[in-house]
């Protein structure tokens, strides 16, 4: 059985995460969406949270399941028998940056990754930019799901984080 597991801190999960799985999903038996906390942002949504918002948006594909990530992501990995990383991929600044973790990744395990190139409908979505939009009083309705932008909305009031006119 060939399992990967698709990385990331999904703060939040957008529809472009969420195309990048679903194909991975046809790729591999099994697919382990793996929510990370990246200790460099300071996220919007809380970690459970994120989870949950994760597995209500990828209930419909059988073969994947959603767990938080500890620490190393190749620890993780290798803890659930996985032999590819997965890695969506909007253009040349993703590649560059996602080569030497990936290179990384493969020296410390073995363990190769997968690079997936974004559909150009999801390819300017990124979920820093998602929020920053939010944040300034935009409509991002249309890359996340209602039940992601509706946490958003309910995070953003309680955290005071709108800057522009509020939704």
């Amino acid at each position: 059985m060939s399992i990967a597991v698709c990385p990331g801190s999904f703060d939040p999960i957008t529809l472009g995460h969420i195309d990048i799985i679903e194909r991975s999903a046809t790729l591999f038996d099994r697919v382990i969406v793996g929510v990370a906390t990246n200790s460099g942002k300071f996220p919007l949504l809380e970690p459970e949270r994120r989870l949950e918002l994760a597995r209500a948006s990828l209930a419909h594909v059988p073969n994947v399941e959603v767990a938080e990530v500890p620490a190393l992501l190749v620890d993780f990995a290798r803890s659930v028998g996985a032999s590819a990383i997965v890695k969506g991929i909007r253009g040349s600044n993703d590649f560059d940056g996602e080569t030497p973790m990936a290179l990384m990744n493969a020296h410390l395990t073995g363990i190769e990754t997968v690079f997936l190139h974004a559909r150009p409908a999801f390819a300017h979505i990124a979920s820093s930019l998602v929020k920053d939009v939010m944040r300034f009083g935009g409509d991002v309705s249309d890359m996340v799901t209602p039940t992601v932008h509706a946490a958003m909305e309910a995070s953003m009031r309680e955290k005071n984080l709108y800057l522009g006119k509020e939704q």
